[in-house]
């Protein structure tokens, strides 16, 4: 018999006392009529905010025409978007999933198969970084090595070989026989918002090249113009041979990608990969018009220059109130603010204020606004964060370890 007061779903999420009704732009509305600003976009998922009106069209249009067929057959919109996503960027091929994990699944999976198509199968571990998240699979969690989320799920998945964030001579000397690529975060998100320099992504980039290993990036929450390009990497100038994207591609519909190169993916020919709603049609639609949006000349240019007011705007508020918040990390639109108090008591201090906020790891909140986000918006936020800042101060002696 079912406990009377027992609730339906599995107890995984420490949810906050909140329930939203509905949203629009940057702003979430909850059942009694209190608005709030959202400025954690569904850990970077609602790239344009809530209800954009070009993004429910899309789906209204689409949805009264096919919502899913299966890859047994042409779906129009996948070449569409496909087309799009080669065309502004590195890649030649691409294959549509459904999150963020499924994306590294395709991309881990395309890079063993690169080696093993080349005539050498030994070559299937991946280098990977302390403090990295590529999701929840036991490929993924194995991927990002975190011993939290690896407990009590069995043996960690063979192949991974991680090491220090930054440590190059770590790095150089795991390198062996049985490498087969680099997967890496331009922007580690749940790791801290820890940036990595562009002259490290470009020597990553190179010994890849020395090396004859695959170079695998992780865009899931730096892509899809965050930054205030299409792509973090793009700053530093360099191409990766493979790459995960998701969240901010659906705009909040569920769609991940993997991006490659013909090279990279040459071994990944019929049925050897697949999925059964990956690069469905209702997908499609919203993933294109999603790109209508951030592809339109001047959308990077406002990430861009929002990205500064942010900037320039928390940077007066930590000078203000290092015992509160030490340092504002980050690019863009993808900003972490290290607290000095636990991040918990800084997160829901702010959503005291109204101001949503995402908890990261090494003691960070992020901030990830929708990317639509105004200027007059972008000053309400720091307004908020500045009384929130104002009320721990006094209370701020008691310092987290």
């Amino acid at each position: 018999m079912t406990d009377a007061n027992a609730q339906p779903l599995y107890d995984t999420f420490a949810r906050a006392d909140l329930r939203f009704e509905r949203g629009n732009g940057v702003w979430l509305t909850t059942e009694s009529g209190e608005n709030y600003l959202d400025f954690a976009a569904g850990i970077a998922v609602n790239l344009l905010g809530h209800s954009h009106p070009h993004l429910v069209e899309a789906l209204k249009v689409q949805a009264e025409k096919l919502w899913h067929l299966s890859n047994l057959y042409e779906i129009p919109g996948q070449t569409r978007l496909g087309q799009r996503l080669v065309d502004n960027t590195f890649a030649d091929k691409v294959f549509f999933a459904n999150s963020g994990a499924e994306a590294l699944e395709c991309a881990i999976k395309t890079a063993r198969r690169y080696h093993y198509v080349n005539g050498n199968p030994e070559r299937f571990h991946i280098i990977t970084f302390e403090g990295a998240f590529h999701g929840r699979t036991l490929a993924t969690i194995a991927a990002g090595g975190q011993a939290k989320y690896l407990e009590g799920f069995g043996p960690k998945v063979e192949g991974f070989d991680q090491v220090p964030f930054g440590d190059e001579k770590a790095l150089k000397a795991v390198i062996g026989p049985q490498t087969a690529a680099i997967l890496i975060e331009p922007i580690q998100g749940e790791g801290g918002v820890r940036p990595v320099p562009d002259a490290d992504l470009r020597a990553l980039r190179k010994l890849c090249d020395d090396e004859g290993i695959l170079l695998i990036l992780d865009e899931v929450q730096s892509g899809m113009g965050r930054t205030g390009k299409l792509f973090a990497h793009e700053w530093s100038g360099i191409k990766p041979d493979i790459m995960a994207v998701a969240k901010g591609i659906g705009g909040g519909f569920p769609l991940g990608a993997c991006l490659a190169t013909a090279e990279a993916a040459k071994g990944m020919t019929a049925g050897v990969h697949g999925t059964t709603y990956g690069g469905n049609p209702l997908a499609m639609a919203v993933g294109n018009a999603v790109l209508d949006i951030v592809l339109a000349d001047g959308f990077l240019d406002h990430v861009q220059q929002m990205a500064l007011l942010i900037k320039q705007g928390l940077a007066s508020i930590s000078d203000r109130y290092p015992d509160v918040i030490s340092e504002v990390r980050g690019r863009g639109l993808l900003v972490g603010l290290k607290a000095v108090v636990p991040n918990t008591t800084l997160v829901q201090a702010l959503r005291d204020e109204h101001l949503l906020t995402v908890g990261a790891g090494d003691n960070v909140i992020r901030l990830l606004p929708p990317l639509i986000v105004s200027e007059e918006e972008m000053r309400e936020a720091l307004s908020k964060i500045e009384a929130a800042a104002a009320r721990l101060a006094p209370a701020s002696r008691q310092k987290i370890a």
